[in-house]
């Protein structure tokens, strides 16, 4: 038997639902299932069925009432007991009970409590003993039961928005469900703007608490709670979003598609913002599927103003590595500035955070390049005002069927589109005056939008050659092979071209597909090259081989990829292509490391690879800069470094990315990497790089917050260190930054002294100096700030001697720490002003950022408030240039340091 009593009364016994007519029964049954499985006096019951109405018989109309009941339910169910009646069902067999059961066993791990919570709720489908007439029921158990599930909703939305679980757009929508009900209930507004601050919604988060406001001063005579006006200065004190904008350049001279258009500008107007089905652009390679999505994303971007969205997802690249969904969703979300500690683990969790950030948002999401549906699904928003435009070579019935998104299919250009495609790019004029040539052309590339581009490429190149000299010149030309493309096979034209290449460009070409990232640059084209690579790259581009799609960054169609791959197989020997692969990565290897060189916040010492050529990079910002336009294509380097027999360069890259990947927050990603590191390190039977991978994927799991998986990394690191006493006590070391982002001081000081006590047994004077700041650090927060004074005084002299301008200027900041915490407010400001000039010499934000508001607050307690508010402005300043995740890691520091 079950009784639903959580919404409208329902009744099942041995799965058929038993109708309870009349007034009396419903309320009669719901008075016993709330004392289920006691008896209930029968004084209680009149209550609940008659109330105080002392004109009805009470007593006889009960017995009268509980004999229908019997004979409804069933005789063995409805007993009577003492001076009452009992339903003999369990207290898991009647809602409201298990609700409250659930709700009285939910504490536990996060995990444990939030799905516990999460069952409770679910139980409710509406207003508890909705339909039942009793005065007496409600007035008992109704505020009470509302109350409790109040509670439990702001319980697990508070479980939600520290460990990241559930579905923050679920969320949204049941908190303004639950207000709409009790619209002065102020911790569920609590609950709603931490959720839309979290979702990248700060101003709306702003707006909502500006009228609730205003509606208590109005209503009640009262300011919001305390919580309410800490949670306003928080989102005053949060930088505005930037809004993305990754729409790639679209075609300059875009020519044709009238028809395709036409039926766009239809969609789009007719279904409006409020209801837009997603787009798929489907036909065979290259007849021009993304300069048309382009094209057209353009044309109504200014309409989507928080911003667009753009990934191409190689569904259908030649290295056969189409982008994963949730990699993408990592990208999309790193761009809406989620902090990387709150973008989940599970491809499940990152889309569902993904669609909660899109809520409400006006966002255009352009998916190129799609490989299937499963690919295309989770990274579709949920919030109508978006547009999504899917480009693929698959029609994608399966997408088209579950979100009746709207069909597209592109064929090649008819005569008048391809012709205007000609004339966009050589002239009108000279179209005009060759019709016969300009005919043969068409015909001879089939109208193939990639194919004509590459011939006005080559027509462009000869402005005095007759179009009809093309043509022959076209016509002569064979291809190599005949490749299944699923439409017209350029390979003629393609081979048509590239025969006239210069011999270095027809070379670079054919190294090209041995690139594996999605762009290159002319220096690393050089490292392919083996030599200067910007004239023949500029010819490759001219010819339409390759496109320049960002300045100084070139790419090229995968039909184009497959082409070159096929030419190097045919042209040059296996020895030759290991060649040109072991240069690029010699390239990527030794430029990394120059970067990473110039990057402060190395401790444990960093192997460089002796000789190589790298890029000029000659500060850090610059460095910065490098790292982040060839992040995916190192992703790529390391990964076909480990699978194509280059180990060394395969460790020696993932190493040098540690130190950026920590900086800009892209932890996942230092995750990804030093599990190849790992991989390699076994196969190459190394215990030392093997245990330094596992102390990188310890400190990378930690930033994420994963202490458990941390610290067995550790524990792995220590165990392949047994006989290496340098890395046992880097090992120490890291334990020692784990336990302190977990708050474990304790913790952290044993480690820091184990460490330092195995520095001391060795020759590494930077890594003693550094376990002695840690020791010092933690001494102090932990009470003997004597012996801290002391310690940090002696790391300092150790960093000032070995010229660690880095962890000087941490031991600074520790100082001014320990000094505070001894309320000597002005050796404090001396420590922290130390470490400001050297945070900002070596252009450390985070630092600055951090010792600027850790002074801020030594002024404020000292009385100078517009010293304060000053430093704080200028913090606030730092915190806007700072990574999204660096900055959120810096509030979380300085919550800590408060408390």
């Amino acid at each position: 038997m079950e009784i639903g009593l959580l919404g409208p009364l329902r009744v099942v016994v041995d799965g058929r639902a038993i109708e309870l007519s009349g007034a009396r029964l419903p309320a009669l049954l719901a008075a016993l299932a709330m004392g289920a499985p006691h008896p209930v006096p029968a004084d209680r019951l009149t209550a609940a069925v008659w109330g105080h109405d002392g004109a009805v018989n009470t007593r006889a109309n009960l017995h009268s009432n509980i004999r229908r009941l019997r004979q409804l339910l069933g005789a063995e169910l409805v007993v009577a007991a003492g001076t009452g009646y009992a339903l003999r069902v369990a207290a898991d067999q009647v809602d409201a009970l298990r609700f409250s059961r659930l709700l009285d066993a939910a504490a536990g791990d996060p995990a444990s409590e939030h799905a516990r919570l999460v069952q409770a709720l679910g139980l409710w489908r509406g207003e508890p003993f909705d339909g039942v007439r009793s005065e007496w029921l409600h007035s008992t158990h109704t505020a009470r039961l509302e109350e409790r599930r109040l509670a439990a909703v702001q319980r697990r939305i508070d479980l939600e928005l520290a460990t990241g679980l559930g579905d923050p757009a679920g969320a949204l929508g049941e908190l303004r469900a639950l207000l709409a009900r009790n619209p002065l209930r102020e911790p569920l507004w609590a609950r709603l703007l931490a959720l839309l601050a979290r979702s990248g919604r700060s101003a709306e988060a702003l707006e909502l608490y500006g009228a609730l406001r205003r509606r208590l001063a109005d209503e009640l005579g009262v300011d919001p709670s305390a919580e309410l006006q800490q949670l306003h200065a928080t989102l005053l004190d949060a930088p505005s979003r930037p809004v993305p904008r990754q729409l790639p350049a679209g075609v300059a001279a875009f020519a044709g598609r009238s028809a395709a258009l036409r039926a766009l500008d239809g969609w789009f107007t007719r279904s409006g913002p409020a209801a837009r089905r997603p787009v798929v652009i489907s036909g065979s390679a290259g007849v021009g599927k993304t300069a048309l999505a382009l094209h057209f994303a353009h044309r109504v971007a200014d309409r989507f103003p928080d911003g667009q969205l753009h990934v191409d997802l190689r569904g259908f690249d030649p290295s056969g590595s189409p982008v994963a969904p949730a990699e993408a969703l990592h990208e999309f979300l790193e761009a809406l500035q989620v902090p990387p500690q709150r973008i989940p683990r599970t491809p499940d969790g990152r889309a569902a955070l993904y669609r909660s950030v899109l809520a409400g948002s006006r966002t255009l999401v352009l998916l190129d390049n799609a490989h299937d549906a499963e690919q295309v699904a989770p990274l579709l928003p949920g919030s109508p005002g978006c547009l999504v435009l899917v480009t693929s070579r698959a029609e994608l019935p399966g997408l088209l069927a579950s979100t009746a998104a709207h069909p597209l299919v592109l064929d090649v250009l008819d005569q008048a589109e391809a012709e205007q495609l000609l004339a966009g790019r050589i002239g009108r004029a000279r179209v005009a005056a060759e019709p016969e040539a300009t005919s043969a052309l068409i015909t001879r590339t089939a109208g193939l939008p990639l194919a004509l581009a590459v011939v006005a490429a080559r027509a462009a190149t000869r402005p005095r050659f007759p179009l009809a000299a093309v043509a022959d010149e076209l016509q002569a030309g064979g291809g190599l092979s005949a490749v299944a493309t699923g439409g017209p096979d350029p390979w003629q034209v393609f081979s048509w071209s590239y025969e006239r290449l210069s011999a270095p460009a027809a070379q670079l070409f054919r190294q090209l597909a041995l690139h594996p990232g999605p762009d290159i640059t002319c220096a690393a084209a050089a490292g392919l090259a083996g030599g200067p690579a910007d004239a023949a790259l500029a010819e490759l581009a001219r010819a339409h081989l390759v496109t320049e799609h960002l300045p100084g960054r070139y790419r090229f169609h995968d039909l184009l990829r497959a082409y070159a791959h096929e030419l190097a197989i045919r042209h040059d020997s296996a020895a030759d292509r290991r060649r040109s692969t072991e240069r690029m990565l010699d390239h990527y290897l030794h430029t990394a490391h120059r970067a990473d060189k110039l990057l402060p916040g190395h401790g444990e010492p960093v192997d460089r690879p002796a000789g190589g050529t790298a890029e000029r990079i000659d500060d850090g910002p610059r460095a910065l800069a490098w790292f982040a336009a060839e992040h995916a294509v190192l992703l790529a380097v390391i990964a076909t470094a480990a699978d194509g027999g280059f180990p060394r360069h395969a460790l020696g890259t993932a190493e040098a990315m540690n130190v950026v990947l920590h900086r800009r927050g892209r932890w996942l990603d230092r995750v990804a990497t030093q599990r190849t590191a790992l991989a390699v390190a076994r196969r190459l039977g190394e215990p030392a790089a093997q245990s330094r991978a596992h102390r990188e994927l310890g400190l990378a799991n930690a930033d994420l917050g994963r202490f458990d998986d941390a610290h067995h990394h550790l524990d792995r690191a220590l165990a392949l260190a047994a006989d290496d006493t340098g890395g046992r006590a880097w090992t120490y070391y890291c334990r020692d930054l784990v336990h302190g982002q977990q708050g474990r001081d304790a913790e952290a000081l044993a480690a820091a002294e184990l460490a330092l006590r195995l520095f001391e047994a060795g020759p590494d004077r930077a890594g003693r100096a550094i376990a002695l700041t840690d020791v010092g650090w933690y001494r102090g927060r932990l009470g003997d700030s004597a012996e801290a004074l002391r310690i940090c005084t002696e790391a300092l002299a150790e960093h000032r001697d070995l010229g660690n301008r880095s962890y000087e200027a941490h031991t600074w900041a520790c100082l001014g720490e320990i000094h505070d915490r001894r309320a000597e407010p002005a050796s404090a400001a001396s420590g922290y002003e130390h470490a400001l000039a050297l945070f900002g010499e070596i252009g450390d934000r985070f630092g600055e950022a951090s010792t600027l508001a850790c002074l801020a607050e030594l002024h404020d307690r000292a009385g100078a408030a517009d010293r304060a508010a000053e430093l704080h402005r200028h913090a606030r300043a730092l915190l806007t240039e700072l990574d999204p995740p660096a900055a959120e890691q810096l509030r979380t520091v300085l919550r800590r340091k408060v408390e």
